[in-house]
């Protein structure tokens, strides 16, 4: 199981709100909680990403990154009508049927907070043909009870205002399971807070930058500058993916199946000698893994192709539900990719791959 402090990361974290390009909040958190681990440094690019830095003291010490992405999925407000209810306009992937009497927190420039939901139309209001069909998200509006348009400007509410869908966080099955929205990809900032913790007494061979970009959900915008400031020998990209479990033992991407094993996705191709490194190191240690291909893509994507080339790796595991606010991971897998990725950040595991000792 794990301990209190990763399950108040876990919570913290998926409970601030973050979408992309208002990430703010996020990482104010990480950044308090960087300086309470002793890191020797805070760094940050112009979009909003942030690293912390432990230094190992070594001269001409290689650079190993740990990058998480701190964003999530959501909406901007888009128009205040004349009724006092608002349009939204989508920020990252979201499927349309998901979303109808969803509650939502709307919040203001100045940092002000209000809950509302996304209206729904009776059933019984609508006709037998429209109730066939989807309603799409242009034309779903948010509620936050304000009477007409005047009542919604006095609250401060304005276009391009963060909305986020509510997904409260709980622990299910004693404690086995996680359910809240933005795992995807607080799972990777909890990782990087857990990392340095798990190491702050150890004597590095290598420096090492741990962080989380911005807006990955809506191009891999922030892993592309923080990797360009930063310049990488070897990165680790976490990131939660799919899981599609739920009905199918036999799908690609099981809860409580392990660290993901991920050989290749829309945007990168696995490092081969890194990826087979990784799989001997979890058979080594009986690490639970399992292989995990993906149309999709995470931050890996933009990271292995910047400056000359960078030897980049993917720790991530899987969560059911995930771009809804009701996703669901695995403490095991959770504790799996801790694991594997403590063992292979040893410069003993890579270094021969970067020829460390040239």
């Amino acid at each position: 199981m794990i301990s209190n402090k990763q399950l108040t990361w876990f919570k913290d974290l998926t409970q601030i709100d973050g979408v992309s390009g208002h990430e703010f909040a996020v990482a104010s958190y990480l950044e308090k909680e960087y300086k309470k681990l002793g890191v020797d440094d805070i760094v940050r690019d112009n979009l909003g990403s942030i690293m912390a830095v432990r230094y190992s003291g070594k001269k001409d010490a290689k650079k190993v990154m740990l990058l998480a992405h701190m964003d999530e999925i959501g909406f901007l407000v888009k128009q205040v009508t004349e009724t006092g209810v608002l349009k939204m306009h989508p920020v990252g992937g979201w499927f349309n049927q998901n979303l109808l009497s969803q509650r939502v927190r709307v919040t203001t420039r100045k940092g002000d907070v209000y809950n509302g939901t996304i209206g729904s139309i009776p059933p019984h209001m609508l006709s037998a043909e429209d109730r066939m069909k989807p309603i799409d998200i242009p034309n779903m509006l948010v509620d936050v009870g304000a009477r007409n348009k005047e009542e919604v400007e006095a609250m401060g509410i304005q276009a391009g205002d963060m909305i986020v869908v509510d997904g409260p966080f709980e622990t299910l099955n004693n404690g086995k399971r996680l359910l809240a929205k933005a795992f995807d990809n607080r799972y990777g900032c909890v990782m990087g807070l857990d990392i340095l913790d798990a190491l702050k007494d150890e004597k590095l061979d290598f420096d090492l930058y741990v962080g989380a970009s911005v807006q990955e959900e809506v191009g891999l915008r922030g892993a592309q500058t923080i990797t360009q400031l930063i310049k990488p020998d070897l990165a680790v990209v976490l990131d939660c993916s799919p899981a599609n479990d739920a009905l199918d033992p036999k799908a690609i991407g099981q809860l409580g199946g392990g660290v993901l094993v991920r050989m290749m996705d829309g945007n990168m191709i696995a490092t081969k000698d890194l990826i087979y490194k990784f799989v001997d190191l979890c058979e080594e240690n009986d690490i639970k893994h399992q292989f995990y291909f993906s149309p999709g893509g995470t931050d890996a994507g933009v990271v292995h192709k910047s400056n000359e080339g960078i030897k980049t790796l993917t720790c991530c595991l899987c969560a059911r539900n995930i771009h809804t606010a009701s996703s669901i991971l695995d403490i095991e897998d959770y504790l799996a990719a801790k694991e594997a990725l403590i063992h292979f950040i040893d410069i003993k595991t890579w270094g021969d791959v970067l020829c460390v000792n040239d």
